[in-house]
């Protein structure tokens, strides 16, 4: 039920609350779910956390890299390599100018650097880099960060 894993997507997991959503049984929303969880169509849940309001620096970079292929394993081997290391949180093959796009999160910029100066740059399979630091999240993961509020009041003149 693809009903059932959109309402999961934005963050919703209480059985009885989607059950309730889509005029369904409860147990039958709990079976769906663990089915979707056993065949590893759900990977998991993340709870997004402001880090700035939170008073935490962390440093978010996006990095491209061009890469050469494998004979017979393409872009996987490198790629399971690449994601391997902790502070990389998200990589995906592309297309156009780059081959791989990741996201890693580290304290300082300095550590982020070090990261791709003596990670990344120094793989065999790597011919370039261009990391990109994040300076403001807007967005993430289809929720907005710092919404202004609207003052929905009129203008008096008098």
């Amino acid at each position: 039920m693809s009903e059932i894993l959109s309402i999961l997507e934005k963050g919703i997991t209480s059985p009885e609350q989607i059950a309730v959503m889509l005029d369904m049984d409860e147990k039958a929303v709990e079976a769906e779910i663990k089915k979707y969880k056993e065949e590893k169509i759900v990977l998991g849940s993340k709870t997004l956390i402001d880090w700035e309001k939170a008073g935490i620096n962390k440093v978010t970079a996006f990095i491209e890299l061009k890469v050469t292929p494998q004979h017979g394993e393409g872009f996987d081997k490198i790629a399971e390599r690449i994601y391997q290391y902790e502070n990389v949180k998200t990589l995906w093959l592309m297309s156009g100018g780059f081959d791989i796009g990741l996201i890693i999160e580290g304290k300082t910029m300095k550590e982020v650097a070090l990261f791709v100066a003596e990670r990344l740059a120094p793989m065999d399979q790597i011919l370039s880099t261009a990391t990109h630091f994040v300076l403001r999240t807007y967005k993430d993961s289809g929720i907005v960060f710092n919404k202004k509020a609207i003052d929905e009041r009129g203008f008096v003149t008098l």
